[in-house]
């Protein structure tokens, strides 16, 4: 299987995942935690949270994908491992697969998402360290997101309902879009949030489904080079640098003599 087909596969199969996490209102299945005595506890809008339980609802949908394409799926070993998921088709092929969800800002744009690191196993691409392997052995690295919307209701997390009262509990989220693409294809040119050396996503909604992020044209191999050379302010001054060679996409052009 070529990563063309394995892309093909994996979008059709996407497209059901609709039904697996949503009530045909559009609202998340997920109503709250509970405990031995059947008490019933709101989930918060956290982002951890939530990306942690959508992945324990796609998971038995995904182990259906592998079955279904005589795929051994392969698991990270710790959570801070890449990718979320590995499947290996019987002639050795990897596919690295990365979970991703992130809420709409508004009707065009969402807060965006990370898409694993640009240091580490990233540059090292024979190491196996924080990875189930190394990274040039993949024969592509794909990302599984979901975008939704937080639900406009206060929703109080010191009530506890009961399993009479389920119907009476808000869903935190709703009005899932969930998509497939490279993530090459939907990379920013600016590091993720927070101060984690990881790959920001492109933010636009339109630019996630269709894959026509910045380096969408320019191809995956200027993407690694970006990102493989890359530096942060603090990575330049480490490198006894007074500024980093670049910052962006236009000035990484410029810097290539790719560009004016």
């Amino acid at each position: 299987m070529d990563k063309n087909e394995f892309f093909r596969t994996l979008q059709a199969e996407v497209a059901t995942f609709n039904s697996v996490v949503s009530t045909p209102r559009g609202d998340w299945i997920v109503k709250g935690f509970i405990d031995i005595a059947k008490n019933i506890y709101t989930i918060s809008v956290d982002t951890k949270v939530i990306s942690k339980i959508m992945e324990l609802l796609l998971f038995p949908e995904l182990a259906r994908f592998a079955k279904k394409y005589g795929l051994k799926i392969v698991l990270s070993e710790q959570q801070n491992f890449y990718p979320d998921i590995s499947f290996v088709d019987k002639d050795g092929h990897r596919f690295a697969l990365d979970l991703k969800s992130t809420y709409r800002t508004d009707d065009h744009r969402v807060n965006g998402m990370t898409l694993g690191a640009f240091t580490g196993y990233f540059r090292e691409r024979s190491s196996k360290k924080n990875i189930t392997f190394p990274y040039g052995s993949y024969s592509a690295h794909f990302v599984l997101g979901v975008i939704y919307s937080k639900t406009d209701h206060l929703i109080d997390e010191r009530r506890r309902y009961t399993l009479n009262e389920l119907e009476q509990i808000t869903s935190v989220i709703k009005e899932f879009q969930f998509f497939a693409q490279e993530k090459y294809r939907i990379a920013s040119d600016r590091p993720g949030s927070g101060n984690t050396k990881n790959i920001g996503s492109v933010t636009d909604i339109d630019k996630l489904i269709n894959g026509s992020g910045p380096f969408a044209q320019l191809g995956e191999d200027v993407f690694d080079d970006y990102w493989t050379y890359y530096l942060t302010k603090e990575m330049a001054r480490a490198a006894e640098l007074n500024r980093p060679p670049y910052t962006n996409l236009r000035s990484y052009l410029k810097y290539k003599g790719l560009a004016k």
